[in-house]
C-alpha cells in the first residue's frame, strides 16, 4: 500500500479552493467551508494521535466513555435543524443510544465474534458509522415530522412521511452499491491490499447494520416525538 506523506495532502485542499471559488462567484460567503474544513483538518489529525494511544491500551472504561462521548455529540448534533425547540434531546439521545449498541453488539459479538466488546479497533471505528449515519438519519426525520406538524398534518402522518425521507439516502446507497460506487469502507480495505472478497463480506455487515441502526433509530425517535405531541394534543 502506498503511504500518503504529510505534505502530499495539500493536493487535497484543491476541492476546497474550487468549492469556496463557486461560493465566492455566486456572492456566496466561503467561510462556512473553510472552518469546517479546517476543523476536519483538525479533528482527524487529533484523533489519529489518540486512537493510536487507545489501540495500544485498551481499556473497558475509557472505550465506555469515548462511545458516550460520542453518543452525547451526535445527538446534538443531530437536533440542530430543530434545536430552537425544545423536547428534542431526549428523543435524540434515546433513539441513538438503543439503535447503535444493539448493532454494536450484533456487529462485534455475533458477526465478527471478538473476544473482548470493548476491543476499540472494533468498536470505536464501527460506533463512528453508526452514529454517523444514524445522527443523519434522525436529524431528516426531526427536520421533516417538524415541518410536517408545521403544515398541521396528523403526527400520524407526520411520522411515516418523515421515517420514508430519512430512509432515503439508505435506500438509495443500498440500490447503487457495487453498480455506482464502491462504499468508503470496501474502498479502503481493497487500497489497503485486502481481498476484494473479504472486504466485500465487512461491507455487508456494515450496510446491514447501518440499514438497521438508522432505520430503528429514526423510529424511535419518531414514535417518542409522535408520543408526546399525542399527549400535548389531548390535553
Amino acid at each position: 500500500m502506498n503511504h500518503i506523506a504529510w505534505l502530499d495532502l495539500l493536493w487535497c485542499f484543491i476541492p476546497v479552493l474550487i468549492v469556496c471559488g463557486i461560493y465566492l462567484s455566486w456572492q456566496g460567503k466561503p467561510q462556512e467551508v473553510l472552518f469546517a474544513s479546517s476543523r476536519m483538518l483538525v479533528q482527524l489529525i487529533a484523533v489519529g494521535y489518540v486512537l493510536v494511544s487507545i489501540f495500544s491500551n485498551p481499556s473497558p472504561w475509557l472505550s465506555t466513555a469515548i462511545v458516550s462521548l460520542m453518543l452525547i455529540i451526535a445527538a446534538w448534533i443531530a437536533i440542530r435543524p430543530v434545536r430552537h425547540h425544545r423536547g428534542y434531546l431526549v428523543p435524540a439521545l434515546v433513539a441513538l443510544g438503543t439503535s447503535v449498541f444493539l448493532h454494536l453488539f450484533i456487529s462485534i459479538m455475533l458477526v465478527l465474534k471478538a473476544d473482548q466488546w470493548f476491543t476499540p479497533s472494533l468498536l470505536i471505528p464501527l460506533a463512528g458509522m453508526y452514529f454517523a449515519n444514524t445522527m443523519n438519519a434522525i436529524s431528516l426525520a426531526a427536520e421533516r415530522y417538524h415541518a410536517e406538524l408545521h403544515d398541521n398534518k396528523k403526527p400520524e402522518h407526520a411520522r411515516l412521511v418523515a421515517f420514508q425521507a430519512a430512509m432515503i439516502p439508505q435506500i438509495n446507497s443500498l440500490l447503487a452499491v457495487g453498480l455506482v460506487a464502491l462504499p468508503g469502507m470496501m474502498t479502503g480495505q481493497i487500497l489497503s491490499g485486502v481481498s476484494p472478497l473479504i472486504a466485500v463480506r465487512y461491507q455487508i455487515m456494515i450496510m446491514a447494520m447501518i440499514l438497521g441502526t438508522t432505520g430503528m433509530g429514526a423510529a424511535t425517535m419518531l414514535w417518542m416525538l409522535t408520543k408526546r405531541q399525542t399527549q400535548s394534543n389531548t390535553s
